[in-house]
């Protein structure tokens, strides 16, 4: 992890950068239980889930997001502040011992209320290791123009 300025006019439509993967384990599912509460039987009871059409366990999609999106803090640009997340979807159901990684692409930029700033929207697809998107969302930067 490092710090590199990328400010607003720097951003560029289409630009693409795509992380390194992680596998999802049972001590994840655990421990994000414990964490959040939720401790669902299609998260946590691999012998009910076995009756289900399903088969097997599903990640919670919380928790697919929170390690989807902690994959892309590889770099911190002082330059820019998150504001959110929008249409957020859970494409795929996500197992024990599937590998995910994140692809971010720059798709739209566009002015904001402040004149120093400008807007940034980051499209991230989640995506396992057999090619498939898990999760999708868009996740919206307030970034400081050059002077």
């Amino acid at each position: 992890m490092y710090f590199k300025s990328t400010f607003f006019e720097e951003y560029q439509l289409n630009e693409k950068r795509v992380t390194l993967g992680r596998t999802i384990t049972e001590t994840d599912f655990v421990v994000h239980a414990g964490h959040t509460g939720d401790f669902f039987p299609h998260h946590m009871d691999e012998e009910w889930c076995k009756t289900q059409p399903f088969g097997q366990r599903i990640a919670h999609g919380t928790m697919v997001f929170a390690i989807g999106i902690g994959l892309t803090a590889s770099e911190i640009n002082p330059e820019a502040f998150s504001k959110g997340y929008d249409r957020m979807r859970f494409v795929k159901p996500v197992h024990i011992g599937d590998t995910i990684h994140s692809e971010i692409t720059i798709s739209e930029k566009g002015e904001a209320k402040r004149p120093e700033m400008g807007t940034v929207t980051e499209h991230v697809e989640i995506i396992n290791q057999r090619g498939e998107v898990v999760m999708v969302c868009d996740h919206l930067l307030l970034v400081k123009r050059k002077n």
